[in-house]
């Protein structure tokens, strides 16, 4: 149960996972935590507190850690300068009916209480009798008080406006506010402009108690009725929901949830396990990525009940360190982001707090997981924008960091020199063209099938030549590479096929003496049928030899080797965690590193659409994807997300993109990044994809007014004397029209360096539209 049983030790071409040498642990000593990078969460009683911060379901791309889903569910908020003038006018509006319903100048609006009430209690003149119909009129009084309070502070948004205007400014600004506001109602309690102390205090015997009793009866009327206001006003102040989206204490985590005590293996009979785990994580010995790593095995425990006794024995011999990556690693060497392993996201920036974005998402954090990820990523941006460090490199290490707890595995492609984090953060590192490279490319993805492999190289040796199909190329190279694995057993290496597709004689007469000698008489055909094609009109065997040729270099000799002499990594291996990186040699060998990105696309989608076991979350992410994809990667690109895998696609620009897939390319991905400086051109092709909204618009019309009286055309020129402007008239027109989320020029302008518009969309269909993000970077 060490390695959970998913880390099996194959060959690395056909997905043996490296482990580096060293030591074994030595039985019964406590593991030694691992070094803590930067953007960890600390050890001991700090991870625990990380460990209980909620994380609520949200949106697709909110940061989780920590989030706190708005109190309500509103649109838009009021300008501030309106809130206030609404408010006042309101509270006017009140002051207003309230004085003309209770000074008498509003007719027979005492006939409801008189008729609900015995007329013994009142006199031919309406006029109380005794103190029962002064009661009932005070109580009356306090009730229409009430109600217009109630109506007008709705009618003038007075909640909004005090957690506007007040509350969102501090606790001290909400303190201040909320005592203004006791003041002024006590006040009007004690002046007796409100009837409480009078329907409370003035029904009292008073006649029959001694000068003390009156005195202490007296103060408890007014305890009495301010009791209540202090208490409403003190609960005010105190209040914090809809105060803004500043941060706020998270709410506690139950105990029978709390994910420190490991309730579920207490639960299944584990107690031990359970306590060992826990002290772990209290002696400061446990990591995120060692609490991720063990909660996926128990994970697959509770699928499979049989590795339950494997499980518990690694985690008492080993507690934190249980059930390791194959490499031994329990942390990167370093943190470039902030990451999430319980959610499983990392935080690539924040929702700017402007128009341009959704309400309910200004302020947020943006982050990426295996969720949106699953329906891979187009980023589009000038050099220096921003891509690499704030983009690939972030999704790079939250990846790598799955891939150490057992829940993804990653390749990332770039050219040489790219800042991606160490070598010793990744497990395979293959440096094409690179003599110290321990590790080799399989040029033909780890598959033995000779149909499969000359579909995979034709779309990476034919797929970008304009008037050369791929499916005559994949034919030709079936042509030789089936009768070349039926003669030897393997298929050939690269000057071997070169020399095969020039049809150099030598090389012909061995492989059918070869095929003769083993009775591969269906093979000859195979040959000969290649013979008979070779140089006629639309044969692409000349295309794909100039083609290979680029790869049949003296940098690149012994490289993509076919006899079992060297150490080559396949794509055949997503079924285990890896972390790969592979360096093309970009600058020296351009369209060579190009033909060799072809070539990964194209086997990363083959070998993640055919994996037996996709629990694992593959992801293949490009630097630069400039003259990569042909229209099979793309539909290929499509079927991803149904196979628990994605792809990040960096590109400079869309021209690098042929024309005919840059809308099907924007189509099949479900993520679209824009960052800051793409052109007119590209930024038309998002308007596009983001579509339009229904947006409600306000035209104001000036008209001049021209007046018929001779007073009022003198007060008019007098106006115009003054202000130097005609009295005009406003109309103003409001209608909801269909408009672009996103033009293309503001796109091209409007996007501040440092930023990008970034759609997402998750593997269950749910979306998040076009946010303005501001982008964290890396350290």
């Amino acid at each position: 149960m060490d390695t959970d049983g998913a880390y099996q030790e194959q060959r690395v071409g056909g997905g043996r996972v490296p482990r580096p040498a060293g030591p074994p642990p030595m039985p019964g000593v406590p593991p030694a935590a691992p070094p803590k990078p930067g953007y960890a969460p600390g050890a001991g009683p700090a991870f625990a507190e990380w460990l209980r911060v909620p994380r609520p379901k949200a949106e697709p791309g909110t940061w989780r850690f920590g989030h706190r889903p708005p109190a309500r569910a509103e649109a838009e908020p009021a300008q501030d300068r309106a809130l206030l003038s609404g408010a006042v006018i309101s509270f006017l509006a009140c002051v207003l009916v309230w004085s003309l319903l209770t000074n008498g100048y509003i007719p027979k609006v005492d006939v409801p209480v008189k008729a609900l009430t015995p007329q013994s209690w009142w006199r031919l003149g309406d006029d109380p009798v005794d103190g029962r119909g002064v009661a009932a009129l005070q109580a009356y009084a306090l009730l229409i008080t009430g109600v217009l309070v109630v109506w007008f502070s709705r009618l003038g948004s007075w909640r909004l406006a005090f957690d506007r205007l007040v509350v969102a400014r501090g606790p001290v600004a909400r303190v201040a506010g909320a005592t203004a506001g006791a003041l002024f109602v006590l006040l009007l309690i004690w002046t007796k402009t409100l009837t409480v102390l009078g329907l409370v205090g003035d029904h009292l015997p008073y006649e029959d108690m001694s000068a003390g009793t009156q005195t202490l009866v007296a103060y408890l009327v007014y305890v009495v009725t301010g009791l209540p206001v202090v208490v409403f006003f003190v609960r005010l102040a105190r209040r914090t929901d809809g105060a803004g989206r500043g941060p706020t204490a998270p709410a506690p985590v139950p105990v029978a949830e709390d994910p420190v005590a490991w309730n579920e293996l207490r639960a299944a009979g584990l107690p031990e396990v359970a306590d060992r785990l826990a002290g772990e994580i209290g002696a400061g010995w446990m990591n995120d990525v060692d609490y991720a790593r063990i909660r996926r095995a128990w994970e697959s425990v509770r699928a499979d009940p049989g590795r339950a006794g494997a499980f518990a024995q690694a985690v008492r011999d080993k507690g934190a360190a249980a059930c390791v990556h194959p490499s031994g690693a329990r942390d990167l060497p370093a943190r470039a982001a902030r990451h999430d392993l319980l959610a499983r996201q990392v935080l690539l920036g924040t929702v700017e707090d402007g128009e341009r974005n959704p309400w309910a998402r200004r302020g947020t954090g943006l982050a990426l997981d295996p969720d949106v990820l699953g329906t891979s990523l187009l980023a589009v941006g000038p050099s220096g924008s921003g891509k690499t460090r704030r983009l690939v490199r972030p999704v790079v290490e939250t990846l790598a960091l799955q891939a150490l707890a057992g829940q993804a595995a990653v390749i990332v492609v770039a050219s040489a020199g790219t800042p991606l984090g160490p070598d010793t953060a990744y497990d395979v590192v293959v440096r094409v063209g690179d003599p110290d490279s321990v590790y080799d490319l399989d040029l033909y993805g780890g598959t033995t099938d000779p149909d499969e492999a000359a579909s995979l190289l034709a779309e990476a040796f034919a797929g970008d030549v304009p008037g050369t199909e791929v499916r005559r190329a994949a034919t030709a190279l079936a042509q030789l590479l089936g009768p070349f694995h039926a003669a030897y057993g393997r298929f050939p290496g690269v000057p071997e096929l070169r020399e095969l597709l020039d049809q150099v004689p030598a090389a012909l007469d061995a492989l059918r003496t070869a095929l003769e000698d083993g009775g591969r008489h269906l093979m000859l055909r195979e040959l000969d049928a290649r013979a008979r094609q070779y140089g006629t009109h639309g044969d692409p065997g000349p295309v794909l030899a100039d083609r290979v040729a680029l790869l049949d270099r003296p940098a690149f000799a012994g490289f993509f080797d076919t006899t079992g002499q060297g150490r080559p990594f396949s794509l055949r291996s997503l079924e285990h965690p890896l972390r790969v990186r592979v360096d093309l040699p970009e600058r020296a060998h351009a369209e060579a590193s190009r033909i060799l990105a072809r070539l990964l696309l194209a086997q990363f989608t083959a070998s993640a659409a055919a994996r037996g076991d996709r629990s694992l979350f593959a992801f293949l992410a490009f630097d630069d994807a400039s003259h990569t994809l042909t229209p099979e990667t793309v539909r290929g690109i499509q079927r991803l997300r149904s196979a628990n895998a994605g792809v990040l696609l960096a590109l400079r620009t869309l021209d690098d993109v042929p024309e005919a897939l840059r809308t099907p390319l924007l189509g099949a991905v479900g993520c679209r990044m824009a960052f800051s400086g793409v052109t007119t051109w590209d930024g038309k092709r998002f308007a596009e994809a983001w579509g339009t909204e229904w947006v409600e618009t306000r035209d104001v019309t000036h008209r001049t007014v021209f007046a018929d009286q001779p007073l009022t055309r003198a007060v008019h020129a007098f106006r115009k004397l003054i202000t130097g402007k005609s009295v005009t008239t406003d109309a103003v027109t409001v209608r909801q029209v269909e408009r672009e989320r996103w033009s293309a020029s503001e796109l091209a302008h409007a996007v501040p360096p440092g930023h990008a518009v970034l759609s997402l969309t998750s593997v269950r269909g749910e979306r998040a539209a076009p946010l303005l993000v501001r982008l964290a970077g890396t350290s």
